[in-house]
């Protein structure tokens, strides 16, 4: 299996920055990868089940030869209705092999993201703190066995 650490920078990328950013980009489409099996495949919509963690839904919502654009959430049950959260798109460039996240519904809900975003106003630092949670809940989501991947 692919990891993140085996991208190799072809210059010297430091976080928050443009170089670094598309590293994040790279690490998230091989982390995808890893979760979805083929991500210019993989048909939607799906549900993942693991017995440490909640069910995690998989939608295709948009799908072309070049990119696709995927959402993962968790849907937890509340009195008014389902709630999604997180609730992430993610926008897959196929040719290129990179996945950037294209929006996150409530992505500020939490105080230390809320705090984030105050101190990281521009459109890269945005970008970036997205990406990087991105990141992080894919790891997560590896670790807890969560997979879409043909078994």
């Amino acid at each position: 299996m692919l990891v993140d650490s085996d991208i190799v920078p072809q210059c010297v990328v430091r976080p928050g920055s443009l170089g670094g950013l598309i590293s994040l980009y790279e690490s998230n489409y091989l982390k995808l990868g890893a979760l979805l099996g083929d991500p210019a495949t993989q048909p939607g919509p799906a549900v993942s089940r693991t017995v440490r963690d909640n069910d995690l839904h998989l939608a295709v919502e948009e799908d072309s030869r070049y990119t696709r654009l995927l959402r993962l959430t968790y849907l937890f049950d509340e009195p008014g209705g389902s709630v999604a959260e997180p609730d992430v798109a993610i926008r897959l460039y196929l040719d290129a092999r990179v996945a950037a996240v294209a929006g996150w519904a409530g992505f500020q809900r939490h105080p230390r993201l809320l705090a984030l975003g105050r101190e990281h106003p521009g459109e890269i630092d945005r970008r970036w703190a997205c990406n990087m949670a991105l990141a992080k809940w894919l790891d997560f989501l590896l670790d807890n066995g969560h997979s879409y991947a043909p078994r």
